[in-house]
């Protein structure tokens, strides 16, 4: 329980996050490049756990599921609001079971990129991620990695919101 409780606590916080990004005050008008909150990514030490909490406790729909040539669920997007995702893929050695990532989807990616570049940020050039949608990294002070995303036509995210009621 006290595993749930911290990627609740994770997400809750990536929330709040994305709620102060969603609605700047008049000092952040400027600075903020259009971002928005779009989906908090954990990697499940339990997957089916994990999908089971989200699903049936909190009642987040699920979305979509990206599965392997196995049939193994490599990613699934659980979807809160029209626009506000969690994202689950399993624990491995190579990704620890945590917060993996935040989602930010700005108005404009290639206006952020080239804004968060003139501030002196590295930013990579997006590439086609496999939800397929636009995305590149930037990664905090903290270690925390910023994912910077735009939904391509047919985009998987893009599907659900439209399909959103």
């Amino acid at each position: 329980m006290g595993k749930a409780i911290r990627s609740f606590s994770l997400f809750t916080a990536g929330v709040a996050a994305g709620v102060l990004l969603m609605e700047p005050g008049a000092a952040q008008q400027n600075s903020n490049p259009g971002l928005r909150l779009n989906h908090v990514g954990i990697y499940a030490r339990d997957f089916d756990e994990s999908m089971r909490f989200y699903t049936q406790v909190m009642g987040f729909r699920e979305a979509f599921t990206i599965r392997d040539p196995e049939g193994k669920p490599t990613l699934a997007y659980l979807q809160i609001t029209r626009d506000t995702f969690l994202e689950l893929a399993p624990a491995n050695a190579q990704r620890p079971a945590g917060l993996s990532h935040i989602g930010i989807w700005p108005t404009d990616l290639s206006a952020a990129v080239a804004t968060l570049r003139a501030r002196g940020v590295k930013v990579d050039d997006p590439r086609t991620g496999a939800t397929r949608t636009s995305i590149t990294n930037v990664i905090d002070p903290n270690g925390v990695r910023l994912e910077l995303l735009d939904f391509l036509a047919g985009s998987l995210p893009r599907k659900a919101m439209d399909d959103w009621k």
